[in-house]
């Protein structure tokens, strides 16, 4: 679930795994490694990163954490539609 939304998020939003690493907080030095083994199920970012990582990219944390893929983009459009 938190790989494949991460990626899907992260290239929608136009970002590379090192920028996005960067601008969530992640040292310059290791930001694209890290993303990189978040984005394949390697390592699991801890629940604050995930928060930044969302922060980020503009959508909330939950939708990383949903299991079913219809509620994912049930949490994102009610998000999208609540900010604009």
């Amino acid at each position: 679930m938190l790989p494949h939304r991460l990626k899907a998020a992260r290239l929608k939003a136009g970002l590379s795994q090192e920028r996005l690493g960067i601008l969530a907080g992640i040292d310059e030095a290791t930001a694209s490694a890290r993303m990189n083994q978040y984005e394949r199920g390697i390592h699991t970012p801890d629940f604050e990163l995930a928060c930044r990582l969302a922060s980020v990219m503009n959508i909330p944390a939950c939708y990383f954490y949903a299991v079913e893929d219809d509620l994912a983009d049930v949490i994102l459009a009610y998000y999208k539609s609540r900010t604009v």
